[in-house]
């Protein structure tokens, strides 16, 4: 199998040497909108530096993962579909309902494969709490928490790119608020704070945000998120049932402090990121596609999933924006 990758930054390396280390693939042809970057990561990876994505077309692969800047996501499914490629991609489809749509319609005429990048459903918590719910251990699940913290804001370029607190870091909560419980968010109200650096009030965004979601089942699961958490990379979903309760993302590198006497000790060693926090989720997820492409296993996460997220994420920026509950058939793509 011969797989072509588009975008050689952090996580498009990341996958890259991922993808070489498989028996299945044969040979890995990479290509950046930086062509030195590309070059020096096939020098080390011992993979083929193409000089454009054209030739990541013309030269001929079986399947494509796109890792390029989310500007281009939307461009390149579109075109994958249209030339027959199975795809794998990193969230999200595109920044926008319209965008995701019109790239979701190119994948569903083609009747190609679209894979996206929620690494989380292939993380040993996530995957234990889904069991969890989906055994009946915790019982009537009526409490959800979720959140996503990083320890540092991103670069102030990034943000206005990013499509925001809701689209670029909650959104995989709002997946894995669908995936463990197996129900659909029906009403939303969600608020943000840009009280922090300056630069997210000038991109429009905010720095810490939270939204309170109900389930079609009655459940309440709220979703908080920060881009200034200095403790550390801290991500993490606590489930409670009327049996039980479980958390997901706690362990000797969670960066919390006790202030209990005899409380657990503080972490010693936090998590700087989220490569680093999902190192084997991401593995796994790309072991997914390349089974996916061989005919071995289903898709674990197509591009209509993707949009059932993007659409929370959406319902929360009209929500902080209007600043009112809004239910789930105000957006559009239902």
């Amino acid at each position: 199998m011969r797989i072509g990758l588009i975008g050689t930054g952090r996580i498009g390396s990341f996958h890259a040497g991922v993808l070489e280390r498989y028996r299945e693939v044969g040979s890995l042809v990479v290509t950046d909108a930086e062509p030195a970057r590309a070059v020096a990561l096939a020098d080390r990876i011992g993979a083929t530096a193409a000089p454009s994505v054209d030739e990541i077309f013309t030269w001929g692969v079986d399947a494509l993962v796109i890792t390029a800047a989310t500007a281009a996501h939307a461009e390149l499914i579109g075109r994958a579909a249209r030339a027959g490629l199975p795809v794998f991609c990193e969230k999200p489809i595109a920044l926008d309902l319209p965008g995701t749509l019109a790239a979701l319609a190119e994948v569903e005429a083609a009747g190609t494969i679209l894979q996206l990048g929620f690494q989380r459903r292939f993380d040993a918590g996530y995957t234990g709490a889904r069991a969890a719910v989906r055994e009946g251990k915790l019982g009537r699940v009526h409490t959800l928490r979720a959140m996503t913290s990083d320890p540092a804001p991103p670069p102030a370029a990034y943000l206005p790119v990013s499509g925001g607190l809701y689209r670029d870091c909650l959104i995989h909560d709002f997946d894995m608020v669908r995936w463990v419980t197996g129900r659909e968010v029906v009403e939303v109200y969600a608020t943000g704070s840009d009280a922090g650096p300056a630069m997210f009030r000038e991109a429009g965004d905010v720095d810490t945000a939270a939204a309170l979601l109900t389930l079609d089942d009655g459940t309440l699961a709220t979703a908080t998120s920060t881009r200034c958490n200095g403790a550390g990379y801290d991500v993490r979903m606590e489930l409670s049932g009327d049996l039980d309760t479980v958390v997901v993302g706690l362990d000797d590198r969670t960066p919390v402090t006790s202030t209990e006497p005899e409380g657990p000790p503080a972490a010693t060693k936090p998590w700087p990121g989220f490569l680093e926090r999902f190192a084997p989720a991401y593995e796994a997820e790309l072991k997914a596609f390349v089974d996916v492409v061989r005919g071995e296993r289903a898709n674990p996460c197509d591009g209509r999933e993707a949009l059932r997220a993007l659409r929370v994420a959406e319902a929360c920026e009209l929500s902080r924006a209007e600043r009112r509950m809004v239910r789930m058939e105000e957006i559009a793509g239902g």
